[in-house]
This record gives C-alpha cells, sequence and structure tokens, in this order.
C-alpha cells in the first residue's frame, strides 16, 4: 500500500562497496533517508541488478566512480510511495524504473520524479530491470549510433551477457542479422534469442569472416584491448564500430582512466583516417549537461525498450534473482560469465 506521507524519514538497507575487496568483502547497512522534498519522490526499489559498472567499481576501475565507501547498483525498478510537497498524486503506487548509476542496491530511495519513467503493465520489476540500463545502451547503440537497419549484419561481442542478449533481440525485431561471440556452454542460448553464435576463445574474425565475407555493417565491443582492432577489421565499407567498454582490461594493475584514453585515442585516430568506416565510443551519460534533453531522449528509449518488452517481442533474460542482503552473491555470480542474461538483486521487505 502507498503512503501518501512525505513528512517521515524512512530506514533503508543498504549494500555498501568499503573499497577494493572480493565480493564477499560487501557489507550491509542502515540509512536514514530524509523525506522527498518537492520535484522528488521516496521509491521502494522491488528490483535492481548487477551490471557490468558494479564489477569494475569494486576493483575501482570504472571511469568516474564516486570513492570508496559507497552504495552501488546502476538501476532499479520499484513502487513510488511518497512524494515532496506538491508533488503529483498520481505517481503514488506506480510501478517507475530509473537509471542511478550508484545508489541502487537498496531497499529505498529518494529519487527526482524527473527521472521517473513509468513501467508498462504485464511487466514484473524483475523483467522490467533487465530492460532499464541494458535496453537504454542496446537502443541507443544500435538505433541513435549505428542506425542499424533490416538486412544488415551485425556482431555482438557478450551476446549472452545483460547487454549483449538485448541488443541481439532488438536487432531481431529490427530484421537485422546477427552474430554473437559466446562461450560453447552459452551458444545454444544465443541461438536461442535469434543469433549465429561465435565461439569467442577461437579466431573470431575467421568465424565472423567465414559467416560475412564481404564483412559486418556493424560492431558492438565491450571488451577493448586487443579485441577492437579485430572488431574495426570486420567492418564492412560504411559499417560502424560502437566501443562501450574495456573489460578485457578489467583485472590489469595501474591508473583506472588509461585503459579507456588509450581507446578514445584509438578511435579518434581511425576517424581520421580515409577508410569509410566510422568508430564511436558510447557512454550512457554523455549529453548530460543538457539535462532536459538527456531526459527526454532517456525516457523515450527506454519506453521504446519497455513497451517492445510488454508486447512480448523482448524477452528477459534473468540469470537468477538473489535477496538485497545476499548481493555478494549475485555480484560473484554476474563475474563468473556463466550465465545469460542479468543478475537480479530482489529487496527484501523491511520488517
Amino acid at each position: 500500500m502507498s503512503d501518501t506521507t512525505a513528512t517521515t524519514p524512512i530506514t533503508a538497507v543498504v549494500v555498501v562497496l568499503p573499497g577494493r575487496v572480493e565480493p564477499h568483502g560487501l557489507t550491509i547497512s542502515r540509512r536514514e533517508l530524509p523525506p522527498p522534498r518537492p520535484g522528488q519522490a521516496l521509491v521502494r526499489v522491488e528490483a535492481t541488478g548487477v551490471s557490468f559498472a558494479e564489477q569494475q567499481m569494486r576493483r575501482g576501475k570504472y571511469y568516474d566512480q564516486p570513492p570508496f565507501p559507497f552504495t552501488p547498483g546502476y538501476d532499479v525498478v520499484g513502487e513510488v510511495t511518497a512524494v515532496g510537497a506538491d508533488g503529483d498524486a498520481a505517481l503514488l503506487g506506480q510501478r517507475v524504473a530509473a537509471l542511478t548509476k550508484v545508489g541502487g542496491w537498496s531497499s529505498h530511495l529518494v529519487l527526482e520524479t524527473a527521472d521517473l519513467v513509468p513501467v508498462p503493465t504485464g511487466l514484473t520489476a524483475a523483467e522490467a530491470e533487465t530492460f532499464v540500463v541494458n535496453g537504454i545502451t542496446a537502443w541507443q547503440m544500435l538505433h541513435r549510433i549505428a542506425k542499424a537497419h533490416a538486412g544488415q549484419t551485425i556482431l555482438v561481442h557478450g551476446a549472452n551477457g545483460g547487454v549483449g542478449s538485448t541488443l541481439v533481440q532488438l536487432a531481431r525485431v529490427a530484421g537485422i542479422r546477427v552474430i554473437g561471440t559466446a562461450s560453447p556452454r552459452n551458444a545454444a542460448a544465443v541461438q536461442a534469442l535469434g543469433a549465429i553464435p561465435v565461439d569467442y576463445r577461437g579466431d573470431v574474425p575467421r568465424q565472423v569472416r567465414a559467416l560475412a565475407p564481404g564483412g559486418v555493417d556493424a560492431v558492438f565491443d565491450h571488451l577493448g584491448g586487443r579485441s577492437i582492432v579485430d572488431s574495426f577489421g570486420l567492418l564492412t565499407t560504411g559499417g560502424t564500430l560502437v566501443a562501450y567498454g574495456s573489460a578485457s582490461t578489467k583485472d590489469e594493475d595501474g591508473n583506472s582512466r588509461l585503459p579507456v584514453l588509450k581507446l578514445f585515442a584509438q578511435l579518434m585516430w581511425w576517424n581520421m583516417l580515409p577508410n569509410k568506416r566510422s568508430a564511436h565510443f558510447y557512454n550512457i551519460w554523455s549529453g548530460k549537461r543538457r539535462r532536459a534533453r538527456f531526459r527526454s531522449r532517456l525516457a523515450e528509449d527506454l519506453e521504446a525498450v519497455l513497451d517492445l518488452a510488454a508486447r512480448g517481442e523482448l524477452r528477459a533474460q534473468i540469470a537468477a534473482r538473489f535477496p538485497l542482503t545476499d548481493a555478494s552473491r549475485a555480484l560473484a555470480l554476474a563475474e563468473s560469465r556463466t550465465v545469460t542474461g542479468k543478475v537480479v538483486i530482489v529487496p527484501e521487505q523491511l520488517p
């Protein structure tokens, strides 16, 4: 039941990342949240999840993460239980989604109402959660950057992962042929999504060339390192490389920003060459300085993805569910690279 009172603080259960620790080093704490101010809402979190960002953050490797200690959690789905003074009472009881970057691994959050996106009926909180950061990322890379269209062929690295599995499905809905890298154990799952699986442990360029002799129209690469060079080389004339991470360097020692800066430099160099291929780095937070436009585009794209899911054209890929107090096991499983889809965290009700 929703609480329209917005004057009483509430105690939230939160997961704390205290420093560079293994997954079992996460701790559970309680934090008092102030009542929502005008323009804010109190959200009871029904589902959050583990993305690659949290895996980097625990290593201190995420490009612009906050200083330790902090609460991770890139996105949430939950119910609005209170709004600030003069807030829209119609929000009360609504299921909403929000991109948080940090703080999502909590039982409750106070969020700006302008950042809330309604979740259509027909989707559970856990299902909707798999499409928030993953859905926005996949939609914007596919449609806003690569501008891929029916009849084209694309390569998706990590096609069994959270972003990858969503990207494969969005592409197939759009009539795009997909080649997806995965381990042999996940090949059947990738094929079920509609992609042609190739073994990431083998000679990926050779395998892809066998399937697309003239090259592919777009590559989506979260690996960085050596993979980014192979990815660019697989593009056909007019093709687009979209890089969105440097997972292959996550365990390297040294400055956490250096791999990303090297990646930027490589992409810029390629774009200076007269090769009729383009290279881009995708950052979901780009354009945030133009706050109103950023929010509008984010809401538009997430609504498009959630509507497809509600109509059954996308299937939520839930790898596993864990309670908030078991976030350590959730993170460990996500890092094992043995699952398809997203590991979801479901906060327990407060006693």
